[in-house]
């Protein structure tokens, strides 16, 4: 028996009506649909502390899924931390919406029960990554882009890289501001968009960062500022390495695969290849968290089947002679 169609159309209205509150709770919007981050609880840039190089102090806090933690992840890795900084996972807990200790941590069993004993909003959220200061019982900083600058200031082995040499201070900044609004919170803007407009505008400056990306590195350089790796690297690569596995599929973002940005494509492989960057990366939890909690976009909590991301990474484009 078919379903009269005014019982179709109202029914598509409540679930909009819902959709829209459930959409809320995922991230702000503004007036015209756009989906705009919320500001971190601890974002002020700090110096680098005294106590920076006394092991076991300093705690970094990541989840899995979080591309902003896997940025924190990646400079921690790169720049060979693990012995003056520690490094702890937390898990997503889906049905309460939050991350959570695997084990009690400082007393605290959430994310958020931290973040209230070090003295945040109750209103703010409990976000990662961020730095832990086990002394002093406060969160040194839980703003990613900080966080990195941090990081790359701390204390490390003569063989870490400086990934903001001062002569490259200019390009590295000019990429990290266009990345952060366009590709960074871009396929979230294109993924959390209230109206196809606001979809639409997201899209497009998208994919027009990927084409001034390809542009930029089929000059021959290996790195975004030229023969150094920098954070600028470091920012775009948790983005593109979930293009195919999340981004795309779940998000919208699929106007052009990435293998049509060759380019692009070599750099991703050569950043995957970085000692330790492998070790960073779990599909697996990736497709899970965002297409398991992310319920708005994917009610039925379906997780598909998706490229094995090594065979992914490591394959030649179509048509590549390489």
């Amino acid at each position: 028996m078919a379903i009269p169609p005014p019982v179709v159309a109202a029914v598509r209205q409540a679930w909009h009506w819902q959709w829209l509150q459930l959409m809320g709770g995922l991230g702000p919007a503004d007036a015209e649909g756009n989906y705009r981050r919320p500001p971190a609880a601890f974002a002020t840039p700090p110096e680098c502390p005294a106590s920076a190089g006394q092991p076991g102090r300093h705690l970094l806090i990541v989840g899995r899924s979080c591309p902003w933690a896997h940025r924190a992840w990646l400079v921690w890795t790169l720049r060979e931390l693990e012995g003056s900084i520690e490094l702890l996972v937390v898990e997503p807990d889906p049905k309460a919406g939050r991350w959570r200790f695997v084990e009690p941590f400082e007393g605290a069993l959430s994310l958020v029960d931290l973040y209230r004993r070090c003295g945040s909003d109750p209103r703010a959220r409990a976000t990662v990554p961020l730095l832990y200061d086990r002394v002093d019982q406060r969160i040194v900083v839980n703003e990613s882009a900080r966080l990195i600058e941090l990081l790359n200031r701390w204390p490390a082995p003569a063989s870490a890289p400086d990934l903001e040499p001062i002569e490259l201070a200019e390009p590295i900044d000019r990429w990290r501001d266009h990345l952060q609004g366009a590709v960074n919170d871009g396929v979230y803007r294109c993924g959390f968009a209230r109206h196809q407009a606001a979809y639409d505008r997201a899209e497009a400056e998208l994919f027009a960062a990927f084409e001034a990306l390809e542009l930029s590195l089929a000059g021959g350089s290996p790195w975004l500022c030229g023969d150094r790796l920098s954070l600028a690297d470091v920012v775009l690569f948790p983005t593109l390495i979930r293009l195919e596995l999340v981004y795309a599929p779940l998000f919208g973002c699929s106007r052009r695969p990435l293998w049509q940005f060759p380019a692009l494509w070599d750099w991703r492989r050569r950043f995957h290849r970085l000692p330790g960057v492998a070790a960073t990366c779990f599909p697996a939890a990736w497709r899970r968290d965002y297409f398991g909690s992310l319920f708005p976009l994917q009610p039925s909590g379906i997780v598909p089947a998706g490229p094995d991301l090594a065979t992914l990474v490591e394959g030649c484009p179509p048509g590549s002679q390489r």
